[in-house]
């Protein structure tokens, strides 16, 4: 949505500045960008009553007061004798008609209106229609006007089940297809309601007698209806997020009062169908809940004040207003108050956690700690696939048609997340992944599982340095032995994977309880407490190592170059090693091969860019008495 600075100030009883109208609706929770005297609003989908100049004024209120009520006609209307039927009460509970005609022709609009298409860049088409437009801008109220001569049967309104075509207003073709909400006159579909009306019954700039609908319809039925057949429409916008029941004389009282300032009216009529009295929420008066939720003091009397600025009914319970649809809970309540206090001004305080042990959540920890101390990493995937695999659960609704299954194997997971590393230059690769797997037997079954993948070098040290992971290491881990193997080890055949990396890949999945029962069987203390790592993401450019030999004259000097090591700080330096080791008792020397490799996260590094940090990582060492390295 998009206003006029302007436009906006006219609702408001103070005139802030734009700097401080724009700090008070980031306040508020409503993003926005500014261009010029032009807000662009981006609210979230549960704020449609903030679709509005008035909208944003109800929620400003609390800061700036809100102006004169709008100048709406108030005299007596004649009710008119609309031949409708409502077949779908249950998707449209309240619908207002109005019937107005005019006398000549109305070619200059007055300045209000004139600015609200120059400045939005917004195109007029006819002036009931652009009174329309003008109205939701206003109210944010979506109203749609028939060319009155057109009506000359029965106006039934019915959602119902469609197979037939319909020319929209715009004159654009569409093939309706299953429900939809829709207006039809003599078997014939003149409006997709809540979206667009059709191009039988549309205005035109001779049109002096309308027909203006205005109505509620539940959100459900509205939802996904302009995306589906390509319609962009602010109408279905607003109604998608709910509009206010309460409300439909209010705007169609405007309606008259902006067409009278235009035009000579003739006639006017209307006529208001509700099949029920909607009923207004309310919520008791809980402020020791509010102040438990949020970790605050207020008092009653405060907390009432906030909630009447911003419309709220303040008497024995909270009366929620007819506008707004997200309210229905001391949790929305206290949102509220959140906002209008301001998130910042809330002092924080340290968050009280249950010490209530939760079994699964503790077995899983156990898990994990005892992959992290063996060098392990940790990777998180969807929980859904593309392959369907034996009693695979299908979902009805996937985000994404490449994942439409619940995975029954963390197996092709992992599988791509090894690729992915060993194509960024990795050739130690040791993932497990901990998740939720499930089947589908005669019911669903949910299980978590623990699932492993290796393959690569065992690691950097040199004493594993050129030693390599395999299943024989992996039964280790597991605790078993490799000739009477308890669990059954996967190797991952290479063929099919279109890599040219030779290193042989084992997999293993087993359930997270019974590998906790077997790794228990030795001693609680495999499965100690550490501190985990924290996640690092995988660079996209290259990287570069350098091997260096350190020369150690005096045997005590070792230590120094292990403490060197681990002290090495250089933000192009992603690891250091050491990858062969020689003592040479005779000379009392000990010769040490150290790897340092070097990438970036943002750039592809140059030789100018390594050597820098070489030159600036090397000098500690070499000013060591007793430690060399040969050629430098």
């Amino acid at each position: 949505m998009k206003f006029v600075y302007q436009d906006l100030l006219n609702f408001l009883a103070e005139k802030p500045s734009k700097e401080l109208l724009s700090e008070k609706l980031f306040q508020l929770g409503h993003e926005h960008e500014i261009v010029g005297d032009i807000f662009d609003m981006e609210l979230t989908p549960n704020r449609g009553d903030c679709l509005s100049l008035d909208g944003l004024a109800r929620d400003l209120n609390i800061f700036f007061g809100k102006a004169e009520p709008l100048k709406i006609f108030e005299g007596d209307i004649e009710q008119n004798n609309l031949n409708f039927k409502n077949l779908s009460p249950d998707v449209c509970p309240k619908i207002s008609f109005l019937e107005i005609e005019i006398k000549g022709s109305s070619n200059t609009y007055k300045p209000y209106l004139e600015n609200y298409f120059s400045l939005l860049g917004i195109n007029k088409t006819n002036f009931f229609t652009d009174v329309s437009n003008y109205i939701s801008y206003e109210l944010g109220q979506p109203t749609h006007c028939f060319d009155f001569n057109t009506i000359n049967h029965e106006l039934i309104f019915e959602n119902r089940n469609c197979d037939e075509s319909f020319k929209t207003l715009l004159g654009s073709d569409i093939k309706l297809e299953s429900k939809n909400c829709i207006f039809s006159v003599n078997n014939e579909i003149i409006s997709l309601a809540g979206v667009m009306g059709g191009m039988s019954t549309s205005c035109s700039t001779e049109t002096k007698k309308v027909l203006v609908e205005c109505a509620f319809f539940t959100p459900e039925a509205i939802i996904g209806k302009s995306v589906k057949y390509n319609l962009t429409s602010d109408a279905a916008h607003k109604f998608e997020r709910g509009v206010d029941i309460q409300a439909q004389e209010k705007v169609l009282r405007r309606f008259i009062e902006i067409v009278s300032d235009h035009a000579l009216i003739k006639n006017i009529k209307i006529q208001s169908f509700a099949e029920s009295q909607a009923q207004q929420n309310s919520i008791p008066v809980n402020v020791k809940k509010i102040n438990k939720i949020l970790g605050i003091d207020i008092d009653e009397k405060e907390y009432l004040k906030y909630l009447s600025k911003l419309g709220f009914g303040t008497g024995k319970e909270i009366a929620v207003p007819s506008y707004r649809h997200d309210i229905s809970s001391q949790n929305d309540l206290a949102e509220e108050i959140a906002r209008v206090m301001g998130y910042n001004n809330i002092e924080s305080k340290p968050l009280e956690i249950s010490k209530k042990k939760d079994k699964i959540f503790d077995s899983v920890n156990k898990v994990k700690n005892y992959m992290i101390k063996n060098g392990f990493s940790e990777v998180i995937n969807f929980p859904f696939t593309k392959n369907e695999a034996g009693k695979s659960i299908s979902i009805d609704n996937p985000l994404d048609s490449n994942r439409n299954y619940l995975r029954t194997s963390l197996r092709d997971s992992l599988l791509e997340n090894l690729l992915y590393n060993e194509r960024r230059q990795k050739d130690s690769i040791k993932f497990f992944e901990i998740s939720d797997l499930y089947t589908k037997n005669n019911q669903i079954n949910q299980e978590k599982k623990l699932g492993i993948i290796i393959s690569g070098r065992r690691g950097h040290n040199y004493l594993d340095f050129s030693k390599k992971l395999d299943n024989v290491y992996l039964s280790g881990l597991l605790n078993q032995d490799s000739k009477n193997q308890a669990f059954v080890i996967e190797e991952i055949s290479r063929k099919e994977l279109k890599t040219k990396k030779k290193d042989r890949i084992f997999y293993f999945e087993i359930s997270v309880d019974e590998i906790l029962k077997h790794l228990l069987k030795d001693s609680e203390s495999r499965i100690d407490q550490i501190n985990f790592i924290k996640y690092q993401s995988v660079s996209e450019f290259p990287s570069s190592s350098r091997d260096f030999s350190f020369s150690i004259k005096d045997l005590e000097k070792y230590d120094a170059v292990i403490n060197y090591l681990s002290d090495l700080n250089d933000e192009n330096l992603k690891d250091a090693f050491i990858f062969d080791f020689y003592e040479n008792k005779k000379l009392n020397e000990i010769k040490v091969g150290v790897r340092l490799i070097f990438q970036s996260n943002f750039n592809t590094l140059s030789e100018e860019d390594i050597q820098k940090s070489v030159n600036k990582l090397l000098q500690p060492i070499i000013d060591i008495e007793g430690i060399s390295i040969p050629g430098i």
